[in-house]
């Protein structure tokens, strides 16, 4: 790029955010050059008192102008406003507009933009999760793909892809009820059950759920319990820790069934793609074989299912790629 290029696409300058309950991301993208990776930074959601003021922020830290900002939100957004499932922030459209000086300012579901990333995945992106690979998104076959992570909730989302274009759908899937398969599921939600009365998916496969199933698998097979975090229950699980690794086998099962029912209820006859935060660190126990068993199980529809690939998002700003790739769009 020359220096010309340079003062052009820094003249239009589109501040790309990825909101979620925990962490903020944020980066620059321009039109030809998508997103600039080396602008990316990240902050703690609790450091703020509003999105404005951290995104304020970062631009003051980059020193950068802009000419509009999209971001990618972790709830439902309703016209204007947006508030955060797992966190009090409450986003105005117009108000972030206001306060970052510029006329636009767009909110998308972050998972819509999770599903906008399948465009712009490569294979180095993706790690299978059973047969199959992934080449990259043909836009001239029509095709219908699924995205569901877990991070500090549960996202699920889609895209289809129809004529040469791509429309992401938003969906509050996460909180669809849990449903059994065994009689070991039947335990594990008669236990949160007592504690939670509707029990959500987003209750186990998330963050805060395998600490949720951690909890359950001590109560039902005996163990010593203490309150640990994911991450402390995925080094425990590495340490041979039994409680740890039962908790992580009913994570990967409850995964991998939502998994398959997402193939069904959206027609994901072309690839389910699987995101968020957690999925990185849980990859060697999602390619092992429970996900994909329970992933399959689906009675009369199985070989179909069978035939669906699945692909764990190993790129490290898949949200900040997708809502860039929908601004730019």
């Amino acid at each position: 790029m020359d220096g010309r290029q340079r003062e052009d696409a820094m003249a239009s300058q589109v501040l790309i955010g990825d909101i979620g309950g925990t962490n903020a991301r944020f980066g620059l993208a321009s039109p030809g050059s998508g997103l600039q990776t080396q602008s990316v930074r990240e902050f703690p959601v609790a450091g703020f008192e509003s999105l404005g003021a951290a995104a304020r922020h970062y631009l003051e830290q980059l020193q950068a102008t802009i000419v509009s900002a999209e971001f990618a939100v972790a709830g439902k957004v309703d016209g204007d406003e947006v508030r955060i499932t797992n966190h009090p922030w409450l986003i105005s459209a117009s108000g972030t507009a206001s306060l970052l000086g510029v006329e636009r300012v767009g909110l998308l579901n972050d998972f819509a933009a999770q599903a906008m990333a399948i465009t712009a995945l490569a294979a180095d992106d993706v790690a299978m999760i059973g047969p199959g690979r992934w080449q990259g998104m043909d836009r001239a076959r029509d095709a219908t793909f699924a995205v569901i992570g877990p991070g500090t909730g549960l996202g699920v989302g889609a895209l289809l892809v129809r004529e040469g274009r791509c429309f992401a759908l938003e969906t509050e899937g996460g909180h669809a009820g849990f449903a059994p398969t065994d009689e070991d599921d039947v335990r594990v939600l008669e236990c949160l059950m007592r504690r939670f009365g509707r029990v959500s998916c987003e209750r186990l496969v998330s963050g805060p759920g395998l600490s949720n199933l951690h909890e359950v698998a001590c109560e039902i097979h005996g163990h010593e319990y203490r309150p640990l975090t994911p991450a402390q229950i995925t080094a425990g699980a590495a340490d041979g820790d039994a409680a740890c690794n039962r908790a992580i086998h009913y994570f990967c099962a409850a995964f991998g069934a939502m998994a398959g029912d997402i193939v069904l209820t959206h027609g994901a006859w072309d690839g389910v793609f699987l995101a968020g935060g957690l999925v990185p660190r849980l990859l060697p126990a999602l390619q092992a074989p429970v996900f994909r068993a329970r992933f399959t199980s689906k009675g009369r529809f199985a070989s179909a299912v069978a035939r669906v690939p699945c692909m764990a998002v190993v790129h490290p700003q898949s949200g900040l790629l997708g809502a860039a790739a929908h601004a730019l769009s």
